[in-house]
């Protein structure tokens, strides 16, 4: 655990994993040593210049998987913070974190069969792709800002639905225990969400420059391009094969690459760059200016509607109003002048729920008439109580408040939530509001809390006071268990071996006894696992770096992984330059 869990809300706690570092198999040492040598190798000379120095800055070894505390001491010279999850966390979970500059870090490691490449986060994915550049302070800052924007953006329904589906299957592939029909079902669940989705949601445009510049984004310098996106940092593959690969095309990165969707599946066949990080920051400006939380109004409400999702519309009084908005009305005046909500809905005040305000109290749904109130032309936040008397707001008199967009509202005034001489919420009983046309709300219904505003000056994605509506809709999760092992009945045996070659290996000066031990582990793994090709290669390194060498075990190795690397073309590169960096 971290010292950053002290610092966020108590309803991101609840995604915070333990790395339980005794997890972490032999294999698994060896598959991210391989991983990260090959790509000190080859990120040396093609990622930008921060790479190198930021794996020893933010604490990531080339030689064992990182302890995420480590790295959570190491981030907060920088202004950012680390905390370990498992799998994938819920998007705007993510974009939470980020915009309280804290890195959620993934303690799963993939498989050696998914060593190249693998859709689900993992520890490789998330430390050694995503921190090394947020040592660069420009970077850094866009990261931030990616965050604070993208935690306001509008999820569409379908967004949800092909999340849970793209999560579902990157788990099944991981899984050593799903079969071909596990992974074809999961598929044709992703392929049918996929089919699904009707519109370019906001999420899923800030999902796109996401995945174009902090995932798979390119740093153009000079004449030539290095990378920095983390999903590239982290695949051996594509970060290799992007850059030789003449058909992937460089763009330049503007706003228009949200226009651009990407298959989180399969190799990029373009990507886009940057001359200089700062550039980023003006690209999401851009995006956010186009934005609901930006340009509020009518526009805002048809998008918070078309998305069917809980977002919070926020007045002009600072009142926000959380909940799934089913419909809207516009007065006669041209105004705003009814909202209505389905399924739970939150009433707050700056991010803070109003008390008796919460989504348990209004879980069947909330309306609210908006505008300015006649005769006296002002809204109902500015009411005085003189005035609200000449309304007939007194005592248990039942008054009347009409509003310029034709609204009506009669009822007694029973209550009133004020804050710095501002009303926030009017509640009756015996209430009825209707326009002539429409009834909005019965007498028979209960009590009637009435929201104050006139105007929508913002509607962003999610709920205001984000812990007490997920508390009040149960949507808590269980605290998450620590990440899953590796370790498998079936590779007890070959993760033993592992463990010997790594404690040969770190030993120091091979002994001819030493030699006699590596051809034994040879032979049984040639003999008890046929298909494993990592633990050859590292056999080979042993014997090829010391002073004591064994020219026939040498051969005889070199001969098994030119078999393995025959299989195919993936096994042959992966092989190939294993062997060019011992």
């Amino acid at each position: 655990m971290t010292n950053a869990i002290k610092e966020i809300p108590d309803y991101l706690e609840q995604y915070v994993a333990t790395q339980d570092y005794d997890l972490y198999t032999p294999i698994d040492q060896a598959s991210w040593r391989f991983i990260m040598r090959l790509s000190k190798q080859h990120y040396s000379q093609h990622a930008h210049e921060k790479y190198l120095n930021g794996l020893m800055e933010t604490g990531i070894s080339i030689e064992e998987i990182p302890r995420i505390s480590d790295m959570d001491k190491k981030l907060e010279r920088f202004g950012w913070r680390a905390v370990p999850v498992t799998g994938f966390i819920p998007p705007s979970i993510f974009l939470e974190f980020l915009s309280l500059s804290i890195m959620p870090i993934a303690c799963d490691m993939r498989k050696l069969e998914n060593i190249d490449y693998t859709p689900t986060p993992d520890i490789v994915h998330e430390a050694a792709g995503h921190a090394p550049i947020i040592a660069d302070p420009h970077y850094a800052s866009y990261l931030h800002k990616f965050g604070e924007i993208s935690r306001r953006a509008i999820f569409a329904k379908e967004d949800l639905e092909v999340y849970e589906a793209i999560k579902h299957l990157s788990e099944v592939k991981e899984s050593p225990k799903s079969s071909a029909q596990d992974i074809d079902k999961a598929q044709v669940r992703l392929d049918k969400a996929v089919e699904s989705v009707q519109y370019v949601s906001e999420a899923s445009m800030l999902s796109r420059l996401g995945w174009w510049s902090i995932e798979y984004g390119l740093f153009k310098k000079d004449d030539q391009y290095l990378i920095y996106g983390a999903g590239l940092l982290s695949s051996v593959s594509e970060g290799y094969n992007c850059l030789l690969d003449q058909n992937v095309r460089k763009i330049p990165l503007t706003i228009d690459c949200v226009n651009v969707d990407y298959d989180i599946t399969k190799p990029q066949p373009q990507l886009f760059y940057t001359e200089d990080f700062k550039e980023l920051e003006d690209v999401i400006d851009q995006l956010a200016e186009k934005m609901a939380y930006r340009r509020g109004g009518e526009y805002a409400l048809k998008v918070a509607m078309r998305a069917e999702t809980v977002n919070t519309v926020e007045l002009d009084t600072g009142v926000q109003i959380s909940g799934c908005l089913s419909k809207y009305i516009m007065g006669k005046d041209g105004s705003i002048s009814y909202l209505q909500f389905s399924g739970p809905t939150q009433l707050s005040y700056k991010d803070h729920q109003i008390e008796g305000q919460g989504a348990d109290y209004h879980s069947q749904g909330y309306g609210t008439p908006l505008g300015v109130i006649e005769p006296f032309l002002v809204e109902a936040s500015d009411l005085t109580e003189s005035q609200l008397n000449q309304l007939g707001f007194k005592g248990e008199s039942k008054g009347s408040m009409k509003f310029t967009s034709g609204v009506v509202l009669e009822g007694v005034l029973k209550n009133k939530t004020s804050l710095n001489g501002k009303n926030l919420i009017f509640t009756f009983e015996d209430c009825k509001i209707s326009d002539g046309a429409h009834l909005y709300f019965n007498p028979e219904w209960g009590p009637f809390d009435m929201a104050c505003g006139a105007r929508v000056e913002s509607v962003f994605g999610g709920a205001s006071d984000r812990g007490q509506y997920l508390r009040a809709t149960h949507q808590y999760a269980v605290r998450v268990k620590p990440h899953l092992t590796n370790q498998t009945t079936e590779n007890e045996k070959l993760n033993e071996m592992y463990s010997q070659v790594r404690s040969l290996r770190e030993s120091g000066a091979i002994t001819e006894d030493d030699v006699v031990s590596l051809n034994i582990l040879a032979k049984e793994v040639k003999d008890y696992f046929p298909e494993d090709w990592l633990l050859s290669l590292e056999i080979l390194e042993i014997i090829k770096s010391n002073k004591v060498s064994d020219s026939q075990l040498e051969s005889k190795l070199t001969e098994h992984l030119k078999r393995l690397g025959s299989q195919t073309e993936r096994l042959k590169n992966l092989i190939c330059r294993g062997v060019e960096i011992i």
